[in-house]
């Protein structure tokens, strides 16, 4: 077990949290990435919701996703000297009576995580809202501002990284190993993110990328205990005062910059909801790798065994990547099998095509 050696594509999210399972189980690894601001992992909030949806329903496995994200995160956080996570609630306004219908219809059903609020005047200072609140909680915020450099930074100390942009035709592979440039392991896997829809060993698995955009904000009159949610979500940062705004998903995008309709939309949807003054201070915007199956890509290609992925976490990475992380190392390491829904074993028969 010991002496396997990978080379990981990528410090994003599923990067950092697979180099971090490798670390911890013994496995010699490299990272290759050359460091971006626009990623998604970069750009998000980091933000673990535990319900999803107009229909407020649980998150797929949330009762083994969420728990195992919570100690996952707290021990690379104890590990780095860093708050890693804070849990937290989510004050969801709804912002028309069919939302607040369809809330308390779950409630009604005794659904997990959510509540009403009996009194919802304590928001009324800073908010506009005409149909009441409820709450979501446990939620989570993920400290990616600080986890990522800390972890990279890590890599560096104990000569793991290397900051430069990966090249596929410099990888040499055979039944036996892998070779980039001068490095020789066992196994490659890319957590390379988007890139990974135009990756020559699994370009022809069925992502569905997002361009996603999000708005930083100075609103130092608003409480900072809290999320909030009013079809977009106002998320609180590590610095006092500062807020992240976001959630738009593009299809149809010609770059990965940010746009002057997102700006001037959220613009005017914060003019409308807060009641507080405030400041932008930040516009940022990502391709997020998502799926057609809205379900993470693990695994191996059937046909060159030992090329390896971890991705397609589409916006819920901070949540589904320290699992399945967890899980192919666990494959690597013991053989333990995947997940089958997550595992690319589903897509053989397409991925042998690119033989």
């Amino acid at each position: 077990m010991n002496k396997k050696k990978i080379i990981i594509v990528g410090q994003g999210i599923s990067g950092t949290f697979l180099s971090w399972f490798c670390y911890t189980t013994g496995i010699d690894f490299i990272v290759i990435d050359a460091e971006k601001e626009n990623t998604p992992s970069r750009v998000a909030a980091g933000i673990i919701n535990p319900v999803t949806g107009r229909r407020v329903v649980k998150v797929w496995l949330d009762d083994i996703l969420l728990p195992f994200a919570e100690k996952a995160y707290a021990a690379i956080g104890s590990f780095l000297g860093i708050n890693a996570i804070t849990q937290t609630s989510i004050v969801e306004f709804f912002p028309n009576p069919f939302m607040r219908e369809s809330f308390l219809k779950r409630l009604s059903e005794k659904e997990d995580y959510i509540r009403l609020f009996d009194d919802d005047r304590a928001f009324t200072p800073y908010f506009n809202f005409e149909f009441g609140a409820g709450s979501v909680e446990p939620a989570y915020i993920v400290n990616m501002a600080a986890l990522l450099p800390a972890w990279r930074n890590f890599l560096k100390t104990e000569h793991k990284l290397i900051e430069k942009s990966f090249d596929h035709s410099l990888l040499k592979t055979t039944a036996a190993n892998v070779q980039y440039e001068s490095f020789q392991a066992d196994t490659v896997i890319f957590c390379d993110g988007a890139a990974g829809a135009a990756n020559p060993y699994f370009s022809l698995l069925p992502f569905s990328l997002n361009k996603g955009e999000a708005i930083i904000i100075e609103a130092p009159e608003l409480p900072a205990d809290h999320l909030y949610k009013k079809s977009l979500l106002l998320a609180p940062l590590q610095e006092p005062g500062l807020f992240w705004t976001g959630t738009n998903y593009t299809w149809e995008f010609d770059n990965e910059n940010p746009t002057k309709e997102f700006y001037a939309s959220i613009t005017g949807a914060l003019k409308q909801w807060l009641k507080v003054p405030f400041k932008i201070v930040g516009h940022k915007a990502a391709i997020r790798p998502a799926t057609m199956e809205r379900r993470p890509f693990a695994g191996f290609h059937p046909v060159h065994k030992n090329v390896g992925i971890l991705n397609g976490m589409g916006s819920k990475g901070c949540s589904l990547a320290p699992y399945f992380a967890y899980q192919l190392v666990e494959n690597i390491a013991r053989q333990q099998p995947l997940l089958k829904e997550a595992d690319i074993a589903r897509f053989q028969r397409i991925l042998s095509r690119t033989v």
